[in-house]
């Protein structure tokens, strides 16, 4: 019966997210953990022509470490690939290299069974796509934006020279994208941040998830110098501490969640794609646009944001007020 339901969104997948066409190689790196996830994904994709193929690796001690040596190449290998796992290569080198290579990719981070039927994968990504590429613009065009919350985020930034991406879970070669989150995200100039950041929703990595109280970061010439909390911000703290990395600190990225099929359940990619919510990217820039690569990339997400870009907000308490732009 779970297959059943999986077949849905796997088959959106294969067609919609990935645009694959018969006798196309498609690489699905998994766990064991998500092996009926990956099963449905291959079924869909032998079902259009596709030529699957599942490899299984011990689950990485830590999000954005590289995945083993023989995965790599086989992605840059392949015609397209699909992460279904619960710790994140997101932010590794080779998924920069797959694509460098020409690969297209989908990252399906902490997928559950029920996302493959239900959930921000039902969201209508070609509608959302113009949205996401104007955000995205808004945010690479600027040079200083401003991030501000009723709940104590006041963090600034310079971005000037800094790409903007949109994130909107289709992908051509070359490129990849999250999914089901929908995001527009860029990087700040690595030292340029100042301000405390306020968590106030989620921090979906370490088991940490949905929030019992805010985690409260404050930010230094680009470093996060202080994390205040509960036991939650404990978690964190202790964390960052044992990586040894000073890089683990650095600003890396503000993303603006467009999907508004998605809801807080503690699961990153899910939370992050939520409307109303942005995220700072905290670590790892180096796959975005930025210059810095750590030991870790993790996402503060924090709701009812207001954004300005120069100046000008492009949100307003979580809604966007950017003119011709809505959702």
């Amino acid at each position: 019966m779970k297959q059943y339901l999986m077949s849905k969104i796997a088959n959106k997948i294969i067609t919609q997210n990935l645009k694959m066409q018969a006798n196309e190689d498609l690489l699905i790196v998994t766990e064991a953990s998500k092996e009926t996830i990956a099963e449905s994904l291959a079924a869909a994709a032998l079902a259009h022509g596709v030529e699957p193929m599942i490899m299984y690796m011990t689950p990485r001690d830590s999000d954005s470490a590289e995945p083993p040596h023989v995965v790599a190449e086989a992605m840059k290998a392949a015609d397209a690939f699909l992460s279904v796992v619960e710790i994140s290569i997101t932010h590794s080198d080779a998924v920069k290299q797959a694509l460098a290579a020409g690969s297209r990719g989908l990252v399906l981070t902490q997928f559950s069974e029920d996302m493959m039927y239900k959930g921000g994968m039902e969201a209508d990504f070609e509608k959302l796509k113009p949205v996401c590429i104007a955000v995205s613009k808004a945010l690479e065009e600027a040079k200083n934006i401003r991030v501000t919350t009723p709940f104590g985020t006041d963090l600034t930034f310079n971005t000037e020279g800094r790409r903007g991406n949109a994130l909107y879970c289709i992908v051509e070669k070359g490129q990849f994208s999250t999914a089901p989150t929908v995001e527009a995200n860029t990087t700040p100039i690595e030292g340029s941040a100042e301000g405390i950041i306020v968590a106030d929703a989620s921090f979906p990595y370490l088991g940490i998830g949905l929030l019992d109280e805010p985690i409260i970061l404050k930010v230094e010439k680009g470093n996060v110098v202080s994390v205040e909390g509960g036991r939650q911000a404990d978690i964190l703290r202790e964390d960052w501490a044992s990586k040894n990395d000073p890089g683990v600190y650095n600003i890396a990225e503000l993303g603006i969640g467009l999907n508004p099929a998605c809801r807080f359940r503690g699961l990153m990619l899910e939370d992050e794609g939520v409307y109303g919510s942005c995220h700072i990217g905290i670590g790892t820039s180096a796959n975005l646009g930025g210059e810095l690569r750590a030991a870790s990339h993790y996402d503060a997400i924090l709701t009812k944001m207001t954004i300005t870009c120069d100046g000008i907000d492009i949100m307003r308490d979580g809604v966007l007020t950017m003119e011709g732009v809505s959702l």
